[in-house]
């Protein structure tokens, strides 16, 4: 049967996007696959539909928990029964239930730290799969290095010679986390479709400022004068309370996403916003991910991304629907040192390379470093899974290297505030590609007219009460009989 019938039996489309075919008729021969997909070109699409022409469980290893939560939810709405996440969400006795029959399963998503605990790694040994799916594949080497250490231990888990196919699944990558991606998944000879990085329909703003709190006068004057829905991105959990507090009190709906909130609170939020109920998001860079919107219009960064990547990966959460949107990034001076402090924070550092040593040398567990608050959670997961793969010497060179590297990232993300040249080319050059065409209102260095690109909110006001005249009117109409 051709993929199209498939396609369209399963689906209800006719045609493929750019790249779902080509990565799915590899997926099919049994080959492995990098597939790097803008964001809104249905990246999903590549594993769900083989999910329907093999007979075994697909295993999707996902970053976030409302990522995966999301994307069984969907599932679920389209009819799809056979599909789970072993995550949190879970009680104790639903996920001994869900592990015992995994198998049964079309659909298994899973974190990287739930797929290394013991139960899951046995029952997984035990049956067949027939695709291992790695989302968001950039986090092995964004997050595996510094943050996440388990998702540099995914391959693993899936060493033995008659393993399924994997498709890593991104929307950017550069050179290196391609190298990262295929090194720790263990991927052999990988089939590579690379996409455009660019987006015509997203717009560069670039606004500098003398005082960082000008940006916050700005941000305020800003969402109060133009439409949403929009996301501001800002550096900690206290700006993006205050923040949200003071557009609250402007008249504006708005929200603070970040890891402080439970769990119930951030989907509750999550949910306002992707059906419209909230306007704009203050958050961190905890929000984003997942979070299937078309129609936001605006993404402002109030301080600097930490790199190019994580800056590509937010403003994408942008324009979905193929229609203009703007990304405005925001910059005082100073904001490098700020970007460069928050990057390197949960480092583990040589002292900690030291005190864990000393634990191990009076026969006590190092874990207690982290018991007795002498180093942070993260910085104890990193610190533990390099001391555990390397020499003590190499930790410290690895560590060393991590700060440096985390400096180079500002640096470079820096080059989008200095340059006189086009924004959007220094962006796609960034990720080893060629720029083919420039839109209109390009970025803020080839001259972009807001005006023409974000409504204002008393035109979306008169759009709106002109949509409701109308709708009133022919109501009315209807009444009388006309």
């Amino acid at each position: 049967m051709q993929l199209e019938t498939l396609l369209n039996k399963h689906f209800g489309y006719s045609t493929f996007r750019p790249g779902q075919k080509e990565v799915i008729e590899k997926i099919v021969e049994g080959q492995d696959v990098i597939a790097l997909l803008p964001t809104g070109m249905g990246k999903s699409l590549c594993y769900q539909l083989p999910g329907y022409i093999f007979n075994d469980p697909v295993l999707v290893i996902s970053p976030l928990l409302s990522l995966m939560q999301d994307q069984v939810d969907q599932m679920k709405q389209f009819g799809e029964k056979r599909v789970v996440a072993l995550n949190s969400f879970l009680s104790n006795e639903q996920k001994r239930y869900a592990i015992h029959f995994l198998e049964q399963y079309r659909f298994i998503f899973i974190s990287p730290e739930m797929l290394l605990q013991h139960s899951v790694k046995q029952k997984l040994a035990q049956i067949k799969l027939s695709l291992i799916v790695v989302d968001e594949a950039h986090c092995i080497s964004q997050w595996g290095f510094d943050f996440r250490p388990d998702y540099l231990r995914i391959g693993e888990v899936f060493i033995q010679a008659t393993r399924p196919p994997i498709l890593a699944l991104s929307a950017t990558a550069t050179q290196k986390v391609l190298f990262d991606i295929k090194q720790y998944l263990q991927m052999k000879e990988p089939f590579e479709y690379v996409h455009s990085v660019d987006r015509p329909n997203l717009h560069y703003r670039r606004v500098k400022f003398h005082d960082r709190e000008d940006k916050i006068n700005w941000i305020l004057q800003h969402v109060k004068d133009t439409e949403g829905p929009g996301i501001i991105y800002v550096q900690s959990r206290t700006k993006a309370e205050n923040l949200s507090r003071r557009l609250y009190e402007q008249g504006i709906q708005a929200a603070t996403y970040h890891a402080g909130k439970d769990t119930e609170d951030r989907q509750f939020i999550q949910q306002q916003f992707i059906d419209g109920s909230l306007e704009w998001i203050v958050a961190t860079n905890a929000f984003g991910m997942g979070v299937h919107k078309q129609d936001v219009r605006q993404i402002i960064h109030e301080t600097l991304p930490a790199n190019v990547e994580n800056y590509m990966q937010e403003v994408g959460r942008a324009g979905r629907d193929g229609k203009d949107a703007v990304a405005i990034l925001l910059y005082a001076e100073g904001d490098e040192q700020l970007a460069e402090f928050i990057a390197t924070t949960d480092l583990p550092s040589e002292h900690h390379v030291e005190n864990y040593q000393a634990y191990l040398q009076r026969q006590e567990l190092p874990i207690q470093m982290y018991r007795n608050g002498e180093i942070s959670e993260t910085a104890f997961r990193v610190l533990d899974y390099w001391m555990n793969h390397v020499s003590v010497h190499q930790v410290k060179d690895v560590l060393r290297n991590m700060r440096n590297d985390k400096f180079v990232a500002v640096r470079k993300m820096m080059e989008l505030v200095r340059t006189d040249h086009c924004m959007r080319e220094l962006l796609v050059n960034y990720f080893g590609q060629t720029l083919e065409n420039r839109p209109p209102n390009c970025c803020e260095n080839c001259g972009i007219d807001m005006k023409a690109l974000v409504k204002s909110r008393q035109e979306q006001k008169e759009t709106k009460n002109l949509f409701e005249e109308s709708w009133q009117d022919r109501i009315y109409q209807l009444l009388i009989g006309k």
